[in-house]
């Protein structure tokens, strides 16, 4: 199974179609290289490319322009997530089909769980 959560140190001993039950607090934030983002990767397949992640942005902070290769999905847990179409708001959620582009920012910051059948690709 390529399938894991990276920062995860309890998985060695489980049996591979045992499941993961992983404490959140013990995941790091991991820095990403847009300044006020971060992310907490819970589910990573590099082979396929599925991830599913936590992303942490402080109020203000922007993903630059990018393209969803693939369908991504994001609920907002806490702030908003704005672009040029519209605005999901804490308890909401948005879908993007493949080749859909956009440049999203948190006016007063959010959390966010975005699930990925592909890595985005920044332009």
């Amino acid at each position: 199974m390529t399938a894991k959560t990276p920062d995860w140190k309890d998985e060695g001993g489980l049996k591979p179609r045992s499941s993961r039950y992983i404490n959140m607090e013990a995941l790091p934030w991991r820095p990403t290289s847009f300044p006020g983002v971060e992310i907490k990767i819970l589910l990573e397949d590099k082979d396929s490319g599925l991830m599913t992640s936590l992303t942490r942005m402080a109020p203000g902070a922007k993903l630059p322009l990018h393209e969803h290769t693939d369908i991504e999905q994001t609920y907002v847990i806490e702030g908003r997530l704005v672009d040029e179409e519209g605005e999901v708001k804490a308890g909401q959620y948005v879908w993007r089909p493949a080749g859909s582009r956009h440049v999203a920012t948190a006016p007063e910051g959010a959390l966010l769980l975005g699930m990925f059948l592909r890595p985005n690709r920044f332009l």
